[in-house]
């Protein structure tokens, strides 16, 4: 995972080891990046995603972070970073015909959120 350069004022959350591939997680987080947190909270309500839970969660903590540990009004929050890394994949086996074995990958992902002021 790339090393995040924080500003004064960002606020970080983060999720790890969610189930789910990175692509299907990232093409969400890809029309969610630049926006405000209200634009961002409607927009993840009406996609039709299954890995929009997980990232409004992260995105509700972020908020939460900046809220409590930094005194920022949550109504002026923008989202300035949004990624997802590759976690480990679990492997499992399917029984097929013949006696072969096919191998089965359940992705995992690490979710991370940034939010800072707009005026920022």
């Amino acid at each position: 995972m790339a090393k995040t350069i924080l500003t004064p004022n960002q606020a970080l959350a983060h999720a790890r080891y969610v189930r789910g591939s990175v692509s299907k997680v990232r093409r969400v987080l890809d029309q969610i990046r630049g926006r405000s947190y209200r634009d961002a909270l409607i927009m993840l309500e009406f996609m039709p995603y299954r890995s929009t839970g997980p990232i409004t969660k992260v995105l509700r903590s972020a908020v939460a972070n900046a809220e409590h540990n930094l005194g920022i009004d949550p109504g002026s929050l923008v989202i300035s970073m949004a990624s997802a890394d590759m976690g480990p994949s679990m492997k499992r086996f399917r029984p097929r015909a013949q006696g072969r074995a096919y191998a089965i990958k359940k992705p995992t992902c690490h979710i991370s959120i940034g939010v800072t002021p707009q005026d920022a």
